[in-house]
């Protein structure tokens, strides 16, 4: 089986040869080949304040989780701010929104050079059960 798949191989590549020969081969223009960029790693929290819990959302009783996609500078400060999961409460998101535009970070980085780059910032208001 080994034998008869060799000469089936020889046989092919002679046919590529006259092939060539005759002209009837076509051209590409070469492959590009680049590295593979190096690895992103990810920013990571520097000074982080808390943000004030709304009086109006506790008097209310108003909980819950907003996910804010965070686009930090290559300086680490933050350059915009967006809500990309909401908590169901407009006051909650933007007192999330607005504590996190003050935050810093240590930037993310592509081998040595600091980056600009998105990470979601997850931010839980939850009342005491007392």
């Amino acid at each position: 089986m080994l034998i008869r798949s060799f000469v089936l191989l020889v046989l092919g590549l002679a046919g590529l040869a006259s092939a060539a020969a005759a002209g009837d081969v076509i051209l590409l223009a070469p492959m590009e080949i680049r590295a593979s960029p190096q690895p992103l790693v990810p920013p990571a929290y520097r000074k982080t304040p808390l943000p004030a819990y709304p009086a109006a959302a506790r008097a209310e009783r108003l909980e819950g989780l907003v996910v804010l996609a965070v686009l930090v500078g290559a300086n680490g400060r933050v350059v915009d701010v967006s809500v990309a999961s909401s908590s169901g409460h407009t006051v909650l998101d933007q007192a999330a929104a607005g504590a996190v535009k003050t935050w810093t970070f240590a930037p993310a980085h592509r081998g040595a050079r600091a980056v600009e780059s998105v990470v979601e910032v997850p931010v839980k208001f939850a009342l005491s059960r007392e």
